[in-house]
């Protein structure tokens, strides 16, 4: 099934809203940010980082960005007893197969949002020594910041929407859409179970 044809039948049900950043705007975000990181890491061999699972899209599209040496390396991490008001225990689910010390490490989240997972795994990278290490997200929801993150390459700014595609899931939907939509969260609740 096509993405066009996918994104209508999930319009028919009433569980996608409006597009809130079109595949073309997320594109060009992303060749702005390989832009930049390309001139950041030319003359460097860097190593470049993707939280599973949402991340491997943003991933692969900002790599192919990136007119410099890297290679890629995928890290898991779940987080249990998440509230609004509390981040939960982390637990590294996949560890990397690349030894990072002595490397430029280039950590790529899809979504940062309270802080707290990402700055678990930034403690946890810079115990291994890499010679430096950045973040690159392709949307920052910083309204929501519980913890201090220095994001270097940001792509977009969003707010309290709940959000799905490009990577971006609900109950591990959605993913693959191309652009990324406003999630309606009432329909959701009623609805989610008929698109199993």
């Amino acid at each position: 099934m096509e993405l066009k044809d996918l994104k209508k039948e999930y319009e028919e049900i009433n569980v996608i809203g409006e597009i809130v950043f079109s595949s073309s705007q997320i594109q060009g975000k992303i060749r702005e940010l390989g832009e930049q990181i390309t001139n950041d890491y030319k003359d460097r061999d860097l190593l470049v980082i993707s939280i599973l699972r949402g991340g491997i899209f943003f991933l692969t599209d900002l790599v192919r960005s990136i007119n410099a040496p890297l290679s890629i390396d995928f890290m898991g991490i779940s987080t249990y007893g998440i509230s609004d008001t509390s981040g939960g225990v982390v637990r590294i689910t996949k560890d990397l197969e690349e030894v990072i010390e002595n490397k430029h490490v280039l950590v790529t989240e899809d979504i940062i949002d309270t802080g707290l997972t990402i700055s678990y795994l930034l403690r946890n990278l810079k115990a291994r020594y890499p010679k430096s290490i950045e973040v690159c997200a392709l949307l920052d929801r910083n309204i929501r910041r519980m913890a201090d993150v220095n994001i270097k390459y940001k792509g977009f700014d969003i707010g309290e929407k709940y959000i799905v595609g490009y990577g971006l899931d609900y109950k591990q939907k959605f993913r693959n859409l191309d652009s990324i939509y406003e999630l309606k969260i009432d329909a959701v609740k009623k609805d989610i179970e008929s698109i199993r």
